[in-house]
């Protein structure tokens, strides 16, 4: 028969405990050791990626826009009168000169009214002659008869010297004396009051000869208006150029001050470029600038920055002193860099996509065999067309991805292929 053996029962079980016990201390290192492991890092293709290494050097501001060429020298021909386009002489394209008649008008009101003016005019100067004439004629009455009342008042003064003269010797009576004195008063008032007429007459004269000169005048710049108007319906180029646009046809009836063609001198060009208002901050007149004409780059200078933005642009005015390439001609779209400042000895990096002025962004860094990048917090300083200063958390021969990593952006790190 079996005996019980007590202490045998008591070994298994505590080997079955000891087993059970380091089974699950066995499955909580497991689960612990898997809770601590970082999930797999997806994969970037190195070659769908820009990557570029942070250098220190000399870094040049730019911001870039494109544009177009455009004259300095730009005349609008605008209608003078109302009218009717009657003839089209010189069609767009066609090089001009200040006295080319480039169409005509016709305003048989106002080829009429050059007429009753010149008319006027003529009325006005012929009433001014027949006057001047005839105040002279009046003046020269009144002088006469000035002298004749001096000649009296004269002969009366020595008529009466004499009778006083004779007075005192008795040879004539005090009546007498009496009478030839009252009568060289009575000449000598006389005088003063016509000498007072004559020049009375005078003034008088050149005052109505004044009003009658200004009235011709008057009428002379009226004539002088009308003759402009009608001269203005012959409507000529007004400069030496290149006629650029005609927005009248014959048979169109066109208002006065309406545009009817455009005239332009093809030298000298200048550039005008449109840039992003949101790049203008540090945009001064002054600064240089190249120009992209597609067949060769030249230089030039900011001359001119418009005050106000259109859809989100600024227009900015670039002068070219030097001559420019073959083929330049006005309304050429060309592409400008206007180089803002030099900022010598910094820290600088191609610019990322999503860079801007003094922010703080996230980029890729690659380790040092290449085969890992991972995010790092990076400040950035002022920022250029393809480049950008580094403030802080990157240094001199670190590699960095400067393309778009928004697809990645849960993962703190990637596998570079």
């Amino acid at each position: 028969m079996d005996i019980v053996r007590p202490e045998l029962a008591a070994a298994r079980t505590r080997r079955r405990r000891l087993l059970f016990t380091a089974a699950i201390l066995a499955l909580a290192l497991t689960a612990f050791g898997l809770t601590r492991l970082r999930p797999a890092a997806p994969t970037v293709d190195r070659s769908a990626v820009v990557i570029d290494t942070v250098r220190r050097g000399t870094l040049v501001r730019e911001v870039r826009g494109s544009g177009t060429l455009v004259p300095e020298n730009i005349r609008w021909i605008a209608a003078a009168t109302e009218g009717r386009v009657d003839r089209v002489l010189v069609r767009p394209g066609t090089a001009v000169t200040a006295n080319t008649i480039i169409l005509e008008l016709d305003n048989a009101e106002v080829a009429q009214g050059a007429k009753d003016a010149a008319l006027q005019l003529q009325a006005a100067e012929a009433d001014l002659a027949r006057r001047n004439v005839e105040l002279q004629s009046e003046f020269l009455n009144q002088r006469a008869e000035a002298a004749r009342v001096k000649a009296d008042f004269v002969e009366a003064s020595l008529r009466a010297d004499v009778d006083r003269d004779l007075a005192q010797n008795g040879l004539t009576s005090p009546l007498t004396v009496k009478l030839s004195s009252s009568r060289a008063e009575e000449l000598r008032t006389r005088n003063e009051i016509e000498q007072q007429r004559l020049a009375m007459a005078s003034r008088a004269g050149d005052a109505q000869l004044a009003a009658l000169r200004a009235r011709v005048e008057q009428l002379r710049a009226l004539h002088a208006l009308r003759e402009s108007q009608a001269a203005s319906l012959h409507v000529r180029a007004g400069i030496d150029g290149v006629l650029q646009v005609l927005a009248a046809e014959s048979g169109q009836r066109v208002a006065a001050g309406a545009n009817l063609a455009r005239v332009a001198q093809p030298a000298p060009l200048k550039a005008q470029l449109r840039i992003a208002e949101t790049q203008m901050r540090d945009v001064a007149v002054g600064q240089a600038v190249a120009i992209d004409t597609r067949n060769g780059i030249v230089r030039g200078n900011v001359s001119r920055i418009d005050p106000a933005s259109q859809e989100g642009n600024v227009v900015v005015d670039v002068t070219i002193p030097g001559p420019l390439p073959r083929g330049a001609r006005p309304d050429l779209t060309v592409d400008g860099t206007i180089e803002l400042e030099r900022l010598a000895n910094v820290l600088q990096v191609g610019r990322p996509v999503q860079a801007a002025d003094g922010a703080t962004i996230g980029l890729f860094k690659l380790s040092p065999d290449g085969s890992e990048a991972a995010i790092t917090p990076v400040t950035l300083g002022r920022t250029s067309v393809n480049e950008v200063e580094i403030r802080s958390g990157l240094a001199a021969g670190d590699r960095v991805i400067l393309s778009d990593m928004s697809a990645w952006s849960d993962a703190r790190r990637v596998r570079i292929q």
